[in-house]
């Protein structure tokens, strides 16, 4: 059985970038263009109130360009309650005063005057509502800084908690092997090999944790030239050394059959579909490891006769931390699935789930050929 020894990575520690200095300059620019925008619609709207004033006749033109100039800027600068409504209230007083004289005048009639009021009040609906959708951006904002940093807590606790497991194991594996070596009495030796599988098993839950920390970090899988038929030859020999179950072990495919993969993380992510194989059928059940291939894929295919997985379930087994409980056995980690099919799809491909029709479940990672030939 491959021994699941989580694959190592050089460490990568990147030179710090300047990031508070260039948010701190965008910051400063943003300023600094709004600043100018702010001016500029001052001047344009102070000259639309000396029109209105020279030319009364045609005020209720450079009237509506103040108004709708303050809308299209509020749309991109939003300005605080207390100094937009003082502006507001301060042009309403002045542009009425200027209409109203307008109509004193006899330039304007009297109809153009029920605009005085409707203007302001569509200016300050429109500012209603895009200091909501302000809101809800930065709601949005602060929602996804919290999944991020969630996400990246989760990251954090998979690869602390793998590195925190794996020393102490290492340690009291040692000194379990050590003792197993001396003269022990039958029922000590049998705590011993108990105590040892219960490492192993927390050396795998270890190692998969930093597996699964490693992608979700984004890190880039390496990939080698992997031969199927040697690779599922050596997985199968490896497992069939397991006792209380019956292996079978099966390569239907040429013998050029290659992908792209890392035979260490593959093995990771093949052993754990095994694992569950092992985990779901009964003493002496029958286990069959087949590779195949297409001309586009190579499938590593890992079936059982135990109980198959329940129809609903079918869409939950590769859930973290989801297990299902087996019928003999201890209870897994609900990471190697998980894990399984995150690797896979490292490298592009999947792993799937289904059920044989003579009953047992199938487990099937699927790969792209390498050596396949371009689609047409």
């Amino acid at each position: 059985m491959a021994d699941g020894r989580a694959p190592t990575r050089p460490a990568h520690d990147p030179a710090a970038s300047p990031v508070g200095t260039g948010r701190f300059a965008r910051a400063g620019a943003r300023t600094t263009v709004g600043i100018a925008i702010d001016a500029a619609l001052a001047v344009f709207v102070t000259a639309c109130l000396v029109l209105m004033w020279a030319y009364p006749e045609p005020a209720t033109i450079p009237y509506h360009l103040i108004f709708v100039s303050i809308m299209l800027v509020y749309g991109f600068r939003i300005w605080p309650v207390p100094a937009t409504l003082a502006v507001v209230g301060v042009l309403t007083v002045i542009t009425g005063l200027l209409m109203v004289d307008a109509y004193e005048e006899g330039v304007i009639d009297l109809a153009e005057l029920s605009e005085i009021p409707l203007m302001p009040a569509l200016l300050v609906t429109m500012m209603w509502h895009a200091r909501r959708r302000a809101a809800a951006h930065r709601e949005l904002e602060r929602m996804s800084t919290v999944q991020r940093d969630m996400l990246e807590r989760e990251r954090s606790f998979f690869r602390d908690t793998s590195h925190a497991i794996r020393t102490p194991v290492t340690i009291a594996r040692g000194h379990l092997e050590l003792a197993s070596g001396n003269a022990l009495v039958p029922t000590v030796r049998e705590d011993l090999e108990t105590t040892l599988r219960q490492l192993d098993r927390m050396s795998v839950l270890s190692n998969r944790l930093l597996a699964l920390a490693q992608i979700d970090a984004g890190e880039v899988l390496p990939a080698q030239r992997v031969d199927l038929a040697d690779f599922v030859g050596e997985v199968g020999a490896n497992w069939s050394a397991e006792p209380g179950r019956s292996w079978a072990v099966d390569v239907d495919t040429d013998t050029d059959a290659v992908v792209d993969a890392d035979p260490v993380w593959l093995a990771l992510a093949v052993d754990a579909l095994v694992e569950n194989a092992v985990h779901h059928t009964a003493d002496h059940g029958c286990i069959e490891i087949r590779g195949t291939a297409s001309k586009t894929t190579c499938s590593i295919v890992v079936a059982d006769d135990g109980a198959g997985i329940a129809p609903a379930d079918l869409e939950h087994v590769f859930h973290r931390f989801w297990h299902r409980r087996p019928p003999n056995g201890p209870m897994g980690s609900g990471l190697g699935l998980s894990m399984a099919r995150a690797t896979a799809r490292a490298w592009g491909g999947d792993v799937r789930a289904s059920n044989r029709p003579t009953g047992g479940a199938v487990l099937e990672l699927v790969l792209p050929r390498s050596d396949a030939e371009p689609l047409v």
